[in-house]
């Protein structure tokens, strides 16, 4: 038997028991935000980083920088909204400068 029916296989023996059944996330969309948001360039090395739980700091200020700007569309509070839009240019002058610190070190 191949590898390719024998893996065929083994998928069918699950979904015949039910082994994919109430799997967290069953039903609802795949989120790939934190994915297009990363700079292609290192989309993979940062795929496979993630994949073994460990997060660079620049995927961390994507991600904070994307929550603000969603807080910033929510917000009705023109005092608020100014105070996120500082915080928000402040977070996207910090990630500039990492990505140029980390461009230079290649």
């Amino acid at each position: 038997m191949s590898l390719e029916k024998s893996v065929e296989e083994k998928i069918r023996q699950a979904i015949a028991n039910g082994e994919f059944d109430n799997l967290a996330g069953a039903g609802k969309p795949l989120n790939f935000d934190d994915y297009f948001n990363t700079p292609e360039d290192v989309r993979m090395g940062y795929s496979v980083l993630k994949s073994n739980n460990f997060v660079p700091e620049e995927v961390d200020r994507f991600k904070e920088i994307s929550e603000l700007k969603e807080k910033i569309k929510s917000c009705t509070d023109e005092d608020e909204k100014r105070k996120l839009t500082k915080i928000l240019n402040e977070r996207n002058l910090a990630l500039t400068l990492l990505m140029e610190r980390n461009k230079r070190k290649k």
